[in-house]
């Protein structure tokens, strides 16, 4: 299956950038972390009503790849894209990448597409995320993905596995 508009979805620290930015070079499509759309320079969220049209205007591109959750408006990256990657990493992995994340980069909003903001919210979102968070974004998939091709990636080790199959694809 042809891969042109992808959303990588999954929890914090799970791996959605790195992922990101390696389908987007392999497809040559451009990339978007929804953190940068979302947040301004000072952290602060833009409107629900503004985010979701932010959106919206960039799932009508022939081509993308974002990465990210947010979940009141994951319906509208989903009923858009052709794939889903749903970033299955376990709790423990998570809160080792957000935690090397901000040793190797430190905190704040960086060109590479990370977005480090580590506090208490974060670290309990992270670590609740597996029994909060994905059977919402598993019902969301299966509502406005249906028939779509979704890849659960559980490890980096898998994660490496398959962006060396896309590679090989292309």
């Amino acid at each position: 299956m042809r891969m042109n508009r992808v959303a990588v979805v999954g929890s914090g620290g799970s791996g959605k950038s790195h992922v990101a930015r390696e389908l987007g070079r392999l497809l040559d499509a451009p990339v978007t972390h929804l953190d940068a759309v979302y947040y301004d320079d000072g952290w602060n969220p833009q409107p629900p009503e503004k985010f979701e049209v932010a959106q919206r205007e960039l799932v009508a591109e022939p081509c993308w790849v974002i990465d990210g959750n947010y979940n009141s408006s994951l319906h509208v990256r989903l009923e858009a894209c052709d794939t889903v990657v749903m970033m299955d990493v376990p709790t423990w992995a998570a809160l080792r990448g957000i935690f090397s994340r901000q040793l190797r980069h430190g905190a704040g909003q960086h060109t590479s597409g990370v977005y480090n903001r580590i506090h208490w919210g974060v670290i309990k979102y992270v670590a609740t995320y597996r029994r909060r968070m994905r059977p919402k974004v598993l019902a969301k998939i299966d509502e406005f993905a249906a028939g779509k091709q979704v890849v659960f990636l559980t490890s980096r080790a898998r994660t490496r596995r398959w962006l060396e199959q896309v590679a090989a694809g292309r």
